[in-house]
């Protein structure tokens, strides 16, 4: 199980990174009303989700080698796909999208349910400390809560290349309002994490 939870974004991140790539060159539409900032955050994303499986289940050497290696293998290869058909590139990355979903489902699914084998051996896992830290998840939050987390990405990358997969070339990125809300709430969470910071070192040199 802890294998295809690596599988899924070893997969997912190298044919997310050529779209982000060609888009966000200056032969590429990189701009604000264009596909680059999305994409960018989707190869950031995935590799996220890699890192984090492989710190969750400590993966050894082979593990490892294989992931490099299917990374190497297929960037070149999908990076010619998408110069050549970027739509046909991106329906492909929304099926491989949508396959994540269903396997995310499914181990979701079971580690919810009593009696299980991923129950009983995945129910009381912590997350590990890069998912509290990318997905701002709380201190007890479990292994159970890092899964929904990408669950819920898988779902949007999903949805946001088969969108754009319906697009003409030109059209406009209908995600760039959302890159805007995502940024103003981090901004806000990064002002308050430093009040609290200040607050508590203050409270601390007061009662000392």
């Amino acid at each position: 199980c802890g294998a295809s939870s690596s599988s899924s974004p070893s997969l997912a991140y190298p044919a997310s990174w050529p779209p982000a790539c060609a888009t966000s060159t200056p032969c590429g539409r990189w701009s604000a009303t264009t596909a680059g900032f999305t994409l960018l955050e989707e190869a950031e994303n995935e590799r996220m989700h890699l890192l984090t499986c492989l710190s969750m289940f400590q993966a050894g050497p082979v593990t490892r080698l294989m992931c490099i290696g299917a990374q190497f293998s297929m960037t070149p290869f999908l990076m010619m796909i998408y110069v050549v058909n970027p739509k046909a590139m991106h329906r492909f990355v929304g099926y491989l999208e949508q396959t994540a979903c269903e396997t995310y489902h499914n181990v979701i699914s079971h580690l919810e349910t009593p009696g299980t084998r991923l129950h009983a051996e995945w129910s009381g896992l912590p997350a590990p400390e890069i998912a509290k830290g990318y997905w701002k998840l709380p201190d007890d939050a479990t292994w159970l809560d890092t899964l929904r987390c990408i669950y819920a990405d898988e779902s949007h990358h999903r949805d946001v290349n088969h969108t754009f997969a319906s697009m003409a070339s030109d059209d406009p990125n209908p995600f760039v309002h959302m890159h805007k809300e995502d940024a103003a709430r981090a901004w806000k969470l990064e002002q308050a994490q430093r009040l609290l910071r200040e607050h508590r070192h203050g409270s601390s040199a007061s009662s000392t």
